[in-house]
């Protein structure tokens, strides 16, 4: 999600450095629509939902610590929470924004060591096999780790990571690459400085394959970041960019033409402008949808219908996506189920199928995603 604002720039010691536009009761009002929605699930459809080879491309590596390692590693490294206490249930519970900034950051203040990373990876890479995941694209914030632990080695803590990785993707047939988010928060320099990280990752053959923009949206504009944006690409990087979400319109166009942005996270708000929309389908520039952190976050209000219908009629790349899923009590599995819900299977068997051709992953396995998929969907009928 990026409440642009809050996650990859979250609160230390208890104070915001941002600010998110909305109402405090929204994230209240939001989960009584979802779980209204989520009441009315096909189970039959739900079933076939899991059976779909999907593809992973927006969530983020934070938002997918589960509550119970949370709670063990808040002991474990001495991080003094509340919500390391009471029902296991309640630690995530949230009813306002400024409630989950504070959430995000002491899950951020628990991870310490490579170790701490190894096990998110480890427990993240299982959750998503589970799911008929087979490719994903993670985002990691390197700059938010070391902005609450600034003696962190980056370094050991990816490659501890791809370490999982690759035992564990080989094992359960998933594989998993990295986009670094350069986090607008900290000003265009530690971008720049994030960016060449990222590099530096990259060459070292850690599975970074990108970079990416979260942050506060509504304060730092796309447009400010050119300068790490064209020296990530200039270097072979992929580039992707959270906007539409905190910003208008607007913040879409100047992600696409000023940063060079492949992919579009979030995007609801491109529908503000029909000519932003027509740029969106025009150079085929896939959006991440995520539905559930789009209703919880205010991005798309609770009262209003979530706009991936009108995307698709406007022949925009709709994808499906997760977000922070731990953190939202949700699955990528349960966001494809609400979809399928509002749109039919057969539209999630084609969000499915541009997730393969929006990702970064290479034409050899683009085509073998792409089989498995005409497989499953062929299948779709049997129970």
């Amino acid at each position: 999600m990026s409440p642009t604002s809050y996650r990859t720039a979250p609160p230390r010691d208890g104070v915001a450095y941002y600010t998110w536009p909305g109402s405090e009761c929204q994230a209240q009002v939001a989960r009584t629509h979802l779980q209204r929605a989520e009441a009315s699930f096909d189970m039959a459809a739900s079933a076939l939902v899991r059976r779909l080879p999907k593809v992973q491309l927006h969530c983020h590596l934070e938002g997918t610590v589960r509550a119970e390692t949370f709670r063990e590693l808040a002991q474990l490294r001495g991080v003094d929470s509340a919500r390391a206490n009471g029902p296991l249930a309640a630690t995530y519970a949230f009813t306002t924004f400024r409630e989950f900034l504070l959430t995000f950051a002491e899950v951020c203040k628990t991870l310490q060591r490579p170790e701490d990373y190894a096990r998110v990876a480890r427990d993240y890479v299982a959750a998503a096999a589970a799911q008929s995941v087979r490719y994903a694209e993670m985002f990691i914030s390197p700059s938010v780790w070391t902005f609450f632990h600034p003696d962190l080695d980056v370094h050991a803590c990816v490659a501890a990571m791809r370490d999982v990785f690759a035992v564990e993707g080989e094992r359960l047939g998933i594989d998993v690459a990295f986009i670094c988010d350069l986090t607008r928060n900290f000003g265009v320099e530690r971008a720049l400085a994030t960016a060449r990280s990222a590099v530096e990752l990259a060459q070292a053959g850690l599975g970074v394959i990108g970079v990416g923009l979260g942050g506060d949206e509504a304060n730092h504009p796309p447009a400010r970041y050119a300068e790490p944006f064209a020296f990530a690409r200039a270097q072979g990087l992929h580039t992707v960019a959270h906007a539409g979400e905190a910003a208008g319109a607007d913040s879409v166009r100047d992600a696409i033409e000023v940063l060079g942005a492949e992919r579009i996270g979030h995007g609801v708000r491109a529908l503000e402008d029909p000519a932003v929309v027509a740029l969106l389908a025009d150079r085929g520039i896939a959006l991440e949808l995520c539905p559930t952190s789009n209703r919880l976050t205010g991005a798309v209000p609770a009262d209003e219908v979530h706009p991936i219908a009108a995307f698709d009629a406007a022949g925009v790349r709709c994808t499906i996506d997760a977000d922070d899923p731990e953190l939202f009590s949700t699955t990528l599995d349960q966001e494809y189920a609400l979809v399928a819900s509002w749109l039919g299977d057969d539209a999630v068997v084609r969000f499915a199928g541009n997730a393969i051709d929006a990702s970064f992953a290479s034409a050899e396995r683009k085509a073998a995603l792409r089989g498995k998929l005409a497989e499953a969907s062929l299948n779709m009928s049997v129970p």
